[in-house]
């Protein structure tokens, strides 16, 4: 019997439901993850999609099938699933969740015991095979695992309140959007303990999606919520992905903030807790981001994009927060792991703290250092047209970085160019020290370099 593992990619399982992934897949995964990690109790918990519970149902049988007992945490945010993995007594954790892909699609994310990742080079190729050799159906270990429906939704609560000193919050109005996905039960728990007044859009979990997946880095998802933040008069808005694990701002005016000036933002207050503190940062911005932690006296560290490597350098470096401009932000104090609802409670502090509003607090950060935010080509040879761009911008260049893609520095601009690692995509970002028109003239030169092909500079 041939099985087809297309759906593990390098850091999570992801594919169209029942094509790729489907439930006889999902048991066979649940069998692999206890015999690769000799796991005795799993939680697992899923996003709204309708597919979620046939997928549910097979993986807690796989888990069980092979001897371990199942915690179901129901519909809930991939951030449940790590807090169960580091404060329950649960030797791993499952969730099934297409996060912001297309709604036919679902898929995985795992972690072990303390919510260590489980990606391609600490265990996911090693499911895989597992699953893949299997040639005959698997016998029932000599104890069936039991199964039982779990709420840990107040511990994880309880914990989110840990990282903002709740008498210092002042009772601002915010606009909240999940788009129906899993974060309107988690804001409707959190609201009982804080002073903000709530606005509120699409609070209940739907997985038909009917205003579309929620996924607010498309710049199209993002009109209905900036009108309502500002229609609502509200301090700042909030909206997320299907699994929560990212949270986007607005300003009160309803202006989107690039997440890689809400990266600053955070590690300067990360900064004022945890003085002389590391930082990790993806290089595809940087500037603002080095500024600010070398101005609080802080340590900057650069890793490769991605949330397996920047939780393993967290780690290896014990570093207080991570942030990537994609709107992933990591905390120490949460495992090392991503978490969609600490950094707008932070900012909530921020503000209460401060007496300004989130446009004065990054107004500043983004007049000194604009940016393109990310852009995305389609081009047949991804890889050939980076290194033709390399070629042609490099002799000109102060500094060359290859950590993730291709970094180019120099005097007043930067910019990073690296490959989709899923599509045949090029994803271009530009910085420019206080010139917009620098850093906009830079950017359309760039990009028609790359939508020639890289065959005549721009």
């Amino acid at each position: 019997m041939i099985v087809d593992t297309r759906c593990f990619k390098a850091y999570d399982i992801r594919g169209r439901v029942p094509d790729t992934l489907h439930p006889a897949l999902a048991r066979a995964i649940g069998r692999a993850f206890v015999e690769e990690f000799q796991a005795k109790t799993v939680a697992i918990g899923r996003d709204a999609r309708l597919s979620g519970p046939a997928l549910r149902d097979a993986l807690a049988d796989g888990l069980r099938d092979a001897g371990a007992d199942v915690d179901d945490l129901g519909v809930c945010g991939t951030e449940e699933i790590y807090h169960a993995a580091f404060a329950g007594d649960v030797d791993g954790g499952i969730m099934i969740t297409g996060s912001h892909n297309p709604a036919d699609e679902n898929g995985m994310k795992m972690v072990r015991r303390g919510a260590v990742p489980v990606s391609g080079d600490s265990g996911l190729h090693a499911l895989r095979d597992r699953v893949a050799a299997r040639t005959a159906p698997a016998r029932t270990a000599a104890r069936r695992g039991a199964y039982r429906e779990r709420s840990l939704r107040d511990q994880y609560v309880s914990h989110l309140l840990t990282h903002v000193d709740l008498p210092s919050l002042r009772p601002l109005k915010i606009h909240v959007d999940p788009g129906n996905g899993c974060a309107g039960p988690v804001i409707e728990a959190l609201a009982q303990h804080l002073p903000f007044v709530f606005s509120r859009a699409n609070m209940e979990p739907d997985g038909t999606f009917p205003h579309g997946v929620p996924n607010p880095l498309l710049p199209e998802k993002r009109a209905e919520t900036a009108r309502a933040v500002a229609a609502s008069g509200a301090d700042f808005g909030v909206a997320w992905d299907g699994d929560f694990d990212r949270c986007f701002l607005y300003d009160g005016h309803g202006n989107f903030i690039e997440g890689y000036y809400i990266v600053g933002l955070l590690a300067e207050s990360m900064l004022r807790r945890h003085p002389g503190a590391k930082i990790i940062h993806d290089p595809r911005l940087t500037w603002n981001t080095r500024d600010i932690v070398a101005r609080c006296g802080g340590v900057a560290v650069e890793s490769k994009t991605g949330h397996a490597f920047i939780k393993e350098r967290m780690r290896a470096e014990d570093a207080v927060y991570g942030g990537e401009m994609s709107a992933h932000h990591y905390f120490r104090d949460f495992a090392y792991c991503d978490s969609g609802m600490i950094p707008w409670l932070l900012a909530a502090e921020l503000i209460s703290r401060e007496g300004r509003s989130l446009a004065e607090l990054v107004e500043e950060r983004m007049c000194l250092y604009p940016c393109s935010g990310e852009i995305n080509r389609r081009v047949a040879d991804a890889a050939a047209v980076m290194e033709r761009v390399r070629a042609a911008f490099a002799p000109q260049a102060l500094r060359e970085e290859r950590i993730d893609g291709l970094s180019l520095e120099f005097s007043d601009w930067r910019f990073n160019l690296r490959c989709s690692n899923t599509e045949p995509l090029l994803r271009l970002n530009v910085e420019s020290r206080g010139d917009r028109a620098r850093m906009e003239d830079a950017t359309a030169a760039l990009l028609a370099f790359i939508d020639a092909g890289g065959d005549a500079q721009g």
